[in-house]
């Protein structure tokens, strides 16, 4: 299963579990090496290792530079799988609902060493999936947010109805388009909550290289979660 630790993969998690089909071997999380800390999402690595101990589940970190190339890391992410698919591993999970390149590149990604891609979420309506969510016990907080959408105010609330309520329009309730991430605290597999508090949004810019070539400089906003 690859773990961010926000609700998409956790949500995913549950449903394989509920559909008996496959056996999970464990998580897989990519973070920052430089920090330890979830990429994208800036949780620290030792509160996804608290979900996976709640979970009873290995949890296998793949520590990246600060700076990579797609190349770069898709032969670090090769590297990581291929011992998986040596020890029997036949499929990788993901939290991904209805981004087509992003699944394409998956798949594709995935061929090379031999995996076939598992996507539980997919195509399943955002709000489906966020009273699925809820129904079932999950909670969460939102730890990242891409401040070209959302402001600072949304980054540590926890994700309720009220916050969805107050997105912008255009916003994804589940934030598929990148627009927030999330760090699940509680959930019906959890043997029990991870206390977290959120601390003040940290703002950060960064500037990315699109397709075309061109330099693109996105700012965001992140809460570091404090044991309590």
């Amino acid at each position: 299963m690859n773990w961010s630790g926000g609700k998409d993969s956790a949500l995913a998690l549950y449903r394989l579990q509920q559909q008996d089909q496959y056996t999970i071997t464990g998580l897989l999380t990519t973070v920052n090496g430089a920090y330890g800390r979830v990429s994208m999402h800036g949780v620290r690595q030792e509160l996804v290792q608290a979900q996976a101990d709640r979970l009873g589940l290995h949890l296998q970190l793949l520590a990246l530079p600060e700076t990579t190339s797609m190349t770069d890391y898709s032969q670090q992410m090769a590297d990581t799988l291929r011992p998986l698919v040596a020890d029997g591993v036949t499929h990788a999970a993901f939290g991904d609902i209805f981004l087509e390149d992003l699944r394409t590149w998956r798949e594709t990604q995935l061929a090379q060493v031999g995996l076939s891609g598992v996507f539980p979420l997919w195509k399943v309506d955002s709000m489906a999936l966020l009273d699925a969510f809820w129904a079932a016990g999950f909670q969460t907080i939102v730890v990242a947010v891409n401040g070209q959408v959302l402001d600072r105010s949304f980054c540590g609330r926890v994700l309720d109805r009220q916050f969805v309520a107050d997105l912008p329009a255009g916003v994804d309730p589940c934030g598929e388009n990148g627009e927030f991430h999330t760090f699940v605290f509680d959930a019906p597999y959890f043997t029990s909550p991870i206390a977290v508090r959120p601390g003040e949004p940290i703002e950060r810019t960064y500037t990315f290289t699109d397709a075309d070539g061109a330099s693109q400089t996105t700012t965001y906003y992140f809460c570091d979660l404090d044991d309590c």
